[in-house]
């Protein structure tokens, strides 16, 4: 089948590693053409390091993208060699820890919803304008089940990845039929998110007074997830490619779960 993704312009924010780096290699292997930001320069430079070995055309920003200045100056640095042009857009930045609403202050609040949130609504407000130029732009937010389904913990990130919905929503409705807007929202899926030091199962370990695996495993028979198992970033990164895709030419506004079976609701 013809994805028509052959030469395209993509940006993919959070890139470096996971979900972001996944989709960046699925995007080459259908012939488009990168340009990736994140705030690791040394993954980074290692992820375009292998994506050059494919033959493909890539470029990188380094960019703290939890701020205004950082989205602006990592979009133009990354967009420079295509002189600020882009197709597509697949915003993925996002950090998250396990801490209850108690443990959460004002502070903690204002950085969640500024890196996983408003670094994607930065994002697209900056690139609208070009996009509304382009043949067919097309617009990709990586939310999370836990937008859908949130647990008590972490409650900060789950808020911030349902206003990441419901902005893919406006957004979709706004720019049609010029611009397809959608969401992807991944379960549990075994990356950098989840593995580094004080990530997610670093955080949930302590959070719950076990060893990091013990404590993931807990977390997997709590939600019941009907795989049983915690997901790859190359499986979200199919449905990225997918619904960014002209196989996917009369979807948009709409929410793809990659969860394992997660959310048990119908809608």
């Amino acid at each position: 089948m013809n994805t028509g993704l052959e030469g395209k312009i993509v940006l993919i924010t959070g890139a470096a590693q996971g979900i972001g780096r996944a989709t960046a290699i699925a995007f080459a292997r259908q012939g488009a053409r990168l340009c990736l930001i994140d705030i690791d320069a040394g993954a980074l430079e290692e992820t375009q390091s292998e994506l050059r070995s494919l033959g493909t055309n890539v470029t990188i920003a380094r960019a703290d993208l939890s701020t205004a200045d950082g989205v602006a100056a990592g979009v133009d640095t990354a967009l420079k060699t295509y002189n600020g042009q882009v197709d597509i857009l697949v915003t993925n930045v996002g950090s998250g820890k396990v801490r209850t609403f108690d443990d959460l202050s004002d502070e903690d609040w204002a950085f969640t919803m500024s890196l996983n949130f408003l670094s994607y609504v930065r994002t697209c407000r900056h690139l609208l304008p070009v996009l509304r130029a382009r043949e067919k732009g097309v617009i990709i937010n990586n939310a999370s089940d836990l937008a859908r389904q949130p647990e008590p913990v972490p409650i900060d990130y789950s808020a911030s990845k349902a206003a990441v919905l419901a902005l893919t929503k406006g957004l979709a409705r706004a720019e049609a039929p010029k611009i397809r807007v959608n969401a992807v929202a991944p379960g549990p899926v075994w990356t950098p998110f989840w593995t580094k030091e004080g990530g997610f199962a670093d955080t949930m370990g302590k959070f719950h007074g076990m060893a990091p695996k013990e404590a993931v495993e807990r977390e997997l028979s709590l939600r019941n997830l009907p795989l049983n198992r915690l997901g790859e970033p190359e499986e979200v990164a199919n449905v990225i490619v997918f619904l960014a895709s002209d196989l996917a030419s009369f979807v948009t506004s709409a929410v793809w779960g990659v969860d394992g079976g997660s959310i048990r609701s119908l809608i």
